[in-house]
């Protein structure tokens, strides 16, 4: 997490053999695979995403996934589903295939859902649907630990389009806690925390990664000031060299009902190590997910680490999704993400020169250069466009059904790159910002941070609960706009709309309710959280860098 306090690109991040440790230190010598030194040539790093092409034709890119992951046992007896995408698309994404309309772009897929070549359901899909459900039932399968490859198959005007996606029907666990990821919004789905026997709920994660040995060691009252602030999910840093301490840590955190954001960083490229670490946590009831890698494509870390370290956990444990956080603006996405789950990204902004690095006195540019954010400009919208970047790369990849993007708001300050701590309410910018452009967890680093920043981080936890029934809805219906470098998200269930919005400007600034959607009375505004807004007549005003969240009725 470029060790905020202690990291610059020459320091390696820890590794478990000496041959792990003198490859990192061979590329101690880039970041992003750049060349950051004044007595470094410019050599174009590579890694580049590709540019999809264009088509002059029209493309089906026909996806299926299941609408959970994973399915359990005792799930038998409930109906499951096939989530189908349709998406009429002129780029040329994964599994785009030419298609000929019918007259005036209409007409329906008929499609056919088989396992182990048993049809398992069929339904008539519409052109460009989104999020369209075919059920079925599991009953006819057995669960196992290995998924099973669902076969899609869309009929289209004599045309016929094929696609299969992994389901997860696993057996009920007798030795691991659960974890789901509900495939029709990203959001992860999980029971109580502290292990008692609820139900299970959408869970917006909403918290910091944590020093652990010199802040939560002999200090676990923190654990219960976390929660009493709203917090939901604490990820310790480790590394965690007393097992007995963390154990400490980690019991207080159940029963105070905190989830666990459970870190392999230092050593998740040692298979022996992650298979110890996996078998001890993984029967822990707040263990939410875990995490492997912190910033490989910054270490350069190798191309299959990610993956190979994915695949291990889930042979051990395949009941909780796995993270990783992704610091460069484009290097070597595809690779590195196609070991995770949950996709971060950490594009710190805040105080730093994002042009001329005052670590090493060089100026930065897409080939060279070390400012502490990758490619940025400096301004909030370094956040949205990375934010929108990765969620459009697994678009084209065919993960976007898949895989989920979080956010991680810089928190630290008064350091190398960052000569000042971001305020509270830029906190909260941060995060807001994150949250429109489709973050669905907020884990900033890192705690202990300024109270002002404690505070406002607080605010929006407290105040998260209310928003959820709208930002984690699978019926909830999404646009994002800026107007005045406002921006706004807003996601419409029936005849209510959360409108979610951050002011990216250091001055006041006034949105205009005229410009929203039409079909909401702008008469009816309900304030749910306030950042520094409040409604005057048919605007909100927003302060300096303030934020609000409010209710809005058709």
């Amino acid at each position: 997490m470029y060790w905020r306090l202690l990291w610059t690109p020459m320091q390696a991040m820890y590794r478990s053999t000496l041959v792990l440790a003198l490859a990192v230190c061979t590329s101690a010598q880039t970041w992003c695979n750049k060349h950051y030194m004044a007595n470094q040539s410019v050599v174009p790093p590579g890694g580049n995403f590709p540019t999809s092409s264009a088509s002059s034709s029209p493309l089906l890119a026909f996806r299926c996934a299941p609408a959970i992951r994973p399915y359990l046992a005792e799930d038998a007896t409930s109906p499951a589903s096939i989530i189908v995408d349709a998406p009429v698309t002129y780029t040329q994404i994964a599994k785009a295939q030419p298609i000929t309309l019918l007259s005036g772009d209409a007409g329906s897929l008929a499609v056919t859902v088989s396992a182990n070549g048993k049809t398992l359901a069929t339904g008539i899909v519409p052109l460009n649907a989104s999020k369209y459900e075919i059920q079925f039932s599991l009953t006819s399968l057995t669960a196992q630990m290995d998924a099973y490859n669902i076969s899609c198959v869309a009929n289209y005007a004599q045309q016929t389009y094929t696609t299969s996606t992994a389901l997860s029907y696993l057996p009920n666990p007798t030795n691991s806690s659960i974890t789901k990821m509900d495939l029709r919004t990203g959001a992860l789905v999980a029971k109580p925390a502290d292990g008692s026997d609820g139900e299970y709920e959408s869970v917006f994660p909403i918290g910091f990664y944590t020093s652990f040995d010199d802040y939560l060691v002999g200090n676990l009252s923190i654990l219960d000031d976390l929660k009493a602030q709203g917090f939901t999910i604490v990820h310790p840093i480790p590394t965690f060299d007393n097992i007995t301490q963390l154990d400490q840590v980690l019991d207080h955190m159940q029963q105070v009902g905190l989830y666990l954001m459970y870190d392999m960083r230092s050593t998740y490229m040692n298979a022996t190590s992650v298979t110890e670490q996996v078998n001890r946590i993984k029967s822990r009831p707040n263990l939410l997910l875990w995490y492997t890698a912190d910033e490989p494509d910054g270490t350069s870390d190798p191309l299959d680490a990610t993956t190979t370290a994915y695949d291990l956990i889930h042979s051990l444990d395949g009941y909780h999704p796995v993270s990783l956080v992704l610091n460069c603006q484009d290097h070597q996405f595809t690779a590195y993400t196609a070991g995770t789950d949950i996709v971060m990204q950490d594009t710190y902004m805040i105080g730093n020169n994002a042009t001329w690095s005052n670590e090493w006195n060089t100026s930065c540019t897409p080939d060279f250069g070390d400012c502490g954010c990758d490619n940025c400009k400096g301004e909030f919208e370094d956040i949205s466009a990375r934010m929108d970047s990765f969620k459009e790369r697994l678009d084209v990849l065919g993960w976007d059904r898949t895989k989920a993007v979080w956010t991680v708001p810089q928190a630290f300050g008064n350091e190398s790159y960052w000569p000042r701590f971001p305020t509270g309410n830029e906190w909260l910018v941060q995060s807001i910002i994150g949250i429109n452009h489709h973050a669905l967890g907020i884990i900033s680093w890192e705690d202990p941070t300024p109270s002002d920043i404690k505070s406002a981080a607080s605010s929006l936890a407290k105040s998260l609960p209310s928003m959820i029934p709208f930002i984690l809805n699978a019926d909830a219906t999404f646009s994002n706009l800026t107007s005045n470098r406002i921006d706004v998200g807003l996601w419409t269930v029936g005849s209510q709309t959360l409108l979610l919005a951050a002011n990216l400007n250091y001055d006041e600034a006034y949105l205009d309710l005229n410009n929203l959607p039409t079909g909401i009375d702008h008469t009816k505004v309900t304030r749910m959280f306030d950042g520094g807004a409040e409604v005057n007549g048919e605007s909100i005003t927003f302060q300096s860098t303030g934020t609000g969240a409010f209710l809005l009725s058709s």
